[in-house]
Parts: structure tokens; C-alpha cells; sequence
């Protein structure tokens, strides 16, 4: 049983709103939002981290992968995609009694409203998907069923 779904957003301006209900987030405090984290880069990671120019937000956009940057190629092609912030707010919820937080991966900001993405490889999703609430990416699909 998830309960209390909070978020924490840093804006532009350097200002943080923290813990708040899901529920009352705004657009436009969403699309004043910048990345909630950073990520490290080092010699060695698994992973391809990096930047990408995106000719909708005019500026550099973060990725930690390289599914997040062809998820980043395509939506930046999107004519219905008006903003996009990467790692955009951190979640927080409670899940049976234990706390959970995510940051997703990134927030499109739509014609029709704003859509949280989260980059995964299929076989993640199929592992996320057959688990129950307590995975913390789950959050996203909770979050889908409240807004």
C-alpha cells in the first residue's frame, strides 16, 4: 500500500520546495525545475554519461545513458514536447510502512501537460513490472494513477 507521495523540486532561481504532495504540483513550478542531482563521470563506469544540445530547451540537457540520450534524440524531434528537464525532482513516498525516493529520469513538458520518463532496458521493466510497490522506478506508475 503506497501512501503520502511527496516531491522536492530546485527551480531556476537557486530556490528549493521541498515535500511537497504530489498532487498539488503545478506545471509551472515543474517546468521551472532544473536537475534535482548531477551524476559523476570517471575513467572506468559502465555507463555513457554525458550532455546534449537539444534545439527545445535552446541548452544542454543531462543524460546517464545511452538509452537516456536516444530517448533524448527522439523527443527533442517531438513538436508536442515544449520543455525537457533531466533528473527533474526527487519522489518520495511510502510504500508498507518504509520510505521511498526516486529521481526520474526526466520530465517532457507536453501541449498536453507534463509526462515523467523513466529510461530503462526492456528487460528492467519486465523485472520492475512483476515486483511489487517497494521498487522505487514503480513510483512512476503510481504516480501515473494520481494525476
Amino acid at each position: 500500500m503506497v501512501s503520502s507521495i511527496t516531491f522536492s523540486v530546485c527551480c531556476r532561481d537557486g530556490a528549493a520546495v521541498e515535500d511537497q504532495v504530489w498532487s498539488t504540483a503545478s506545471v509551472d513550478l515543474l517546468r521551472s525545475a532544473v536537475p534535482w542531482r548531477t551524476f559523476r563521470w570517471f575513467k572506468g563506469q559502465k555507463h555513457y554519461s554525458g550532455s546534449y544540445w537539444s534545439a527545445t530547451t535552446r541548452s544542454h540537457v543531462i543524460y546517464e545513458s545511452r538509452l537516456e540520450l536516444a530517448r533524448l534524440l527522439f523527443t527533442d524531434f517531438d513538436p508536442a514536447v515544449l520543455g525537457i528537464t533531466a533528473q527533474p525532482f526527487l519522489l518520495k513516498a511510502e510504500v508498507e510502512g518504509q520510505v521511498r525516493t526516486h529521481v526520474p529520469d526526466c520530465l517532457l513538458i507536453t501541449e498536453n501537460g507534463p509526462v515523467v520518463v523513466d529510461v530503462k532496458p526492456k528487460q528492467l521493466w519486465t523485472h520492475y513490472l512483476r515486483t511489487d510497490l517497494t521498487q522505487p522506478l514503480v513510483l512512476t506508475r503510481v504516480l501515473r494513477r494520481t494525476t
